[in-house]
């Protein structure tokens, strides 16, 4: 099944983003993959994915973006049960 392009950004409760973060954090120190669940999606980030803070500032706000890129893989490739959902 090939990826289809999706661009979508879900707002979280603080207490969900510390769970979801507390997780990833778990993962990144282990050096494992792991997959999250965003607005409905389960998606599996590999070990290897390289992480990125981004900062944008505008007239009337700020934001900062907590990044994880990684190349596709096809999905034959992936294990899914290895995989702890964060």
């Amino acid at each position: 099944m090939a990826h289809e392009e999706r661009d979508v950004e879900r707002m979280y409760s603080t207490h969900e983003v510390v769970a979801k973060l507390r997780r990833l954090a778990d993962a990144l120190e282990q050096d494992r993959p792991f997959r999250i669940q965003v607005a409905g999606e389960r998606i599996r980030v590999p070990a290897r994915a390289q992480f990125s803070i981004e900062h944008e500032r505008g007239h009337d706000e700020e934001e900062i973006e907590f990044q994880l890129k990684w190349p596709l893989e096809p999905e034959s490739a992936e294990d899914p049960d290895s995989d702890a959902l964060v």
